[in-house]
């Protein structure tokens, strides 16, 4: 199929000016002032609307535990 009418470089142009991205908007915590999402828990210190949520510093220690496992074995 052939195009009929060709858009000019400014129409283009102008039809993609709203295809900008734009980047993340980010809050901080009010527990321990770490960037985080809006409406999600921080990832710092684990706590959403200044409630403990997940136990960060357990979490830590487990991955930690099973690294050195999997160190010891091979």
């Amino acid at each position: 199929m052939v195009i009929r009418m060709r858009h000019t470089r400014a129409h283009t142009a102008n039809r993609r000016s709203h295809h900008a991205l734009t980047g993340a908007a980010t809050t901080l915590c009010s527990e321990c002032g770490h960037a985080k999402l809006p409406h999600r828990l921080c990832l710092n210190c684990g706590k959403y609307k200044g409630k403990m949520t997940i136990d960060v510093v357990a979490k830590a220690e487990k991955k930690e535990k099973k690294r050195k496992e999997k160190a010891t074995v091979k």
